[in-house]
C-alpha cells in the first residue's frame, strides 16, 4: 500500500511534468493566460492520461513491440477525440478559448512518456494511480501558473478582484510573461525541492 502512495505522490511533486520534467511546454504556455483555463486543460489532460494509461496497462502483452509507440498513441488520441467533442458539445465557451490545445493533447509528450514507461510496464492499479498522481501534478502547475499571470495582469483571479485591472502588468497575459511567470515558478519550485 505505501508503494501505491509512492506512484501517487512521484507525479504531483517529485516528478512533476511541468516544474521539475520541463514536460508539456506547450499547453502550459499557452493555455495559462487565466487559473480557469489552466484549470480547465489541466483536468482534461488528466482525465485523457488516466484513461489511455489504463487502456495501455491492459494492452502491454497483447501489442507487438515493433507497433507499441503507434499503438500507444493511437489509444491516446481516442481519447484526446472523444475528449473533444463532448467538450465542444457541452462547454463551447471552453472550446473555443482552449482552442487548438485540446488536439494537441494527442502530442503532449507527457501522455506518450508515461505510457511508455509507466503503463506499457505495470499493472492496472500503479498505471491508474500514476495517471492521477501525473495528471493532478499537470493540474496543479498549470494553475499556479495561470493564476500567478492572471493576478499580475488583470489583478484577479477566478473572477475575484484582488486590485483594479489599471494597475495590472499586461506582459503577463502575453506569451513573454507566460516565460517569465513559469521560470520565477520553476525556480521556487527548485528551492523548496532542495530544502526538502
Amino acid at each position: 500500500m505505501k508503494n501505491y502512495w509512492k506512484i501517487l505522490y512521484n507525479g504531483i511533486i517529485p516528478g512533476n511534468p511541468v516544474f521539475v520534467l520541463l514536460l508539456g511546454m506547450c499547453a502550459t504556455l499557452g493555455t495559462t493566460s487565466t487559473a480557469y483555463n489552466g484549470l480547465m486543460m489541466g483536468i482534461a489532460t488528466g482525465v485523457v492520461l488516466v484513461c489511455s494509461n489504463v487502456v495501455i496497462s491492459l494492452l502491454k502483452n497483447l501489442v507487438p513491440d515493433k507497433v507499441r509507440i503507434p499503438a500507444y498513441i493511437v489509444v491516446i488520441a481516442t481519447f484526446v477525440t472523444v475528449l473533444q467533442l463532448a467538450v465542444n458539445a457541452w462547454l463551447p465557451s471552453l472550446n473555443s478559448s482552449l482552442g487548438i490545445f485540446i488536439p494537441l493533447i494527442v502530442v503532449n509528450c507527457i501522455l506518450l512518456g508515461r505510457a511508455e514507461a509507466f503503463a506499457g510496464k505495470n499493472g492496472l492499479l500503479p498505471s491508474l494511480l500514476d495517471g492521477i498522481g501525473t495528471g493532478i501534478g499537470f493540474s496543479i502547475a498549470l494553475v499556479l501558473l495561470g493564476g500567478v499571470r492572471e493576478i499580475l495582469g488583470t489583478g484577479a483571479i477566478f473572477g475575484f478582484h484582488i486590485f483594479p485591472e489599471d494597475y495590472g502588468m499586461l506582459l503577463f497575459i502575453l506569451a513573454p510573461g507566460a516565460f517569465i511567470a513559469l521560470g520565477y515558478l520553476i525556480a521556487i519550485v527548485n528551492k523548496i525541492r532542495k530544502t526538502c
